[in-house]
């Protein structure tokens, strides 16, 4: 990439010696990176956005004056690609992961900014658009789990799915076979156990290999160890390990 190419970037981080460690960071690892400017709240942050019209955004997550979701509903007119800077924080990595968005938790190490970096480039070259910045906001105003989306990455490319058309989930090796309630199947470039991490109930595990919808539960039975009927008529073993779990959920 010549410099007529660099990818134009800003920082965005409320702490000057974090701003200098990630510049130097950049310079030093990653030479298709251009700074174009820097803001150290969300109050700068936005009209700096609208002027320089940045291809990226290193962001902070927490900042003073307004967090990184602010920043992305101050600039919901604009596209830019995003990279999420964070201490660690379950609620905020759980809606990164969901988005699908990319992110590096501090202190950063210079192995996954380099990646972070080469991921985001593949994009601008190979013109993936997808909005994740759209769907965390989206999130973000939707207090209800199950109208929130997630961000499926498909042999294909990416697809964006309610998490209510969502009815069951099964690991298949490096992949995971998501059924939708319009009876068509994903193969997500994803383990079984990335989405047991960012879904939240009504998302259950109830075997190694299998993740369901507890809104789609039809019946369960005793007999053959314990197996579920789901809506859809799929039988779904119940494993020992998740028995007692499952069954909490559903007592009268």
């Amino acid at each position: 990439m010549n410099t007529l190419n660099k990818i134009r970037s800003v920082i965005v981080e409320d702490e000057s010696a974090a701003r200098e460690a990630l510049k130097n960071y950049l310079r030093k690892y990653c030479p298709q990176i251009e700074i174009v400017g820097e803001a150290q709240n969300c109050k700068e942050a936005i009209p700096l956005l609208h002027e320089l019209e940045p291809q990226l955004v290193f962001l902070d997550v927490e900042m003073p004056f307004g967090n990184a979701f602010d920043v992305l509903e101050g600039c919901k007119d604009l596209y830019f690609e995003t990279i999420f800077v964070t201490a660690f924080s379950e609620y905020s990595l759980r809606a990164l992961n969901q988005s699908a968005a990319y992110y590096l938790l501090k202190p950063i190490s210079i192995e996954e900014l380099i990646l972070a970096v080469n991921k985001v480039q593949q994009h601008i070259i190979n013109q993936e658009i997808i909005n994740r910045n759209k769907v965390l906001i989206e999130n973000f105003r939707e207090p209800r789990s199950e109208k929130q989306q997630v961000v499926l990455p498909t042999l294909e490319g990416f697809e964006v799915v309610k998490m209510e058309e969502i009815v069951r989930l099964q690991g298949n090796g490096n992949f995971t076979d998501i059924y939708l309630k319009n009876k068509t199947k994903k193969m997500v470039c994803r383990f079984l156990k990335h989405f047991g991490e960012i879904l939240p109930y009504p998302f259950i595990r109830v075997h190694k290999s299998h993740i369901i919808n507890a809104n789609y539960v039809k019946s369960y039975h005793k007999n053959s160890g314990g197996y579920i009927v789901l809506e859809d008529n799929t039988e779904i073993e119940v494993s020992p390990t998740y028995k007692e779990e499952f069954l909490n959920i559903f007592k009268p």
